[in-house]
């Protein structure tokens, strides 16, 4: 990996679906760190994997080249290949439903606007240790729910 690239490891996790959820992401950059990680109450899994992407792209305060890597092919996916069509139907699936999670896709879409961004799929819970970190913070998402 280059060190002019930005790596986001982002990961969410849900007590339940809809549940208390938790997201938490890991930033590195020219061997520096960063942790973040939060929680809400009565989310999905789907909206705490697109909120810890948000999140992690949120703390970019200049365009950069970045690469993104994430155990979820909802967002990968959603992202790379479905948005296109969902932004010419009006945000509405191919069978004309309302897409779900639509104004956080639309803060992803926007937030992504001035980054180049490379998108990766990883295997989750495979021992891979970003995304391991990840799955830990989103964890830890949840938790400040109870304490």
């Amino acid at each position: 990996m280059t060190q002019d690239i930005v790596e986001i490891y982002p990961d969410g996790a849900c007590k339940g679906n809809p549940g208390p959820g938790g997201w938490g992401v890991l930033l590195r950059f020219k061997g520096r760190e960063k942790e973040l990680f939060g929680g809400e109450q009565g989310t999905t899994n789907n909206r705490m994997e697109l909120t810890a992407v948000i999140e992690g792209l949120a703390q970019l305060k200049r365009p950069c080249k970045v690469a993104v890597y994430t155990d979820s092919q909802y967002v990968q996916k959603g992202i790379s290949e479905w948005i296109h069509g969902w932004k010419k139907r009006g945000w509405k699936t191919a069978a004309k439903e309302p897409v779900k999670n639509a104004d956080l896709w639309q803060k992803l879409d926007a937030l992504q606007a001035g980054h180049q961004i490379s998108w990766h799929w990883v295997k989750g819970h495979a021992g891979h240790e970003f995304n391991e970190r990840a799955d830990q913070l989103a964890n830890r998402g949840v938790e400040t729910l109870s304490a």
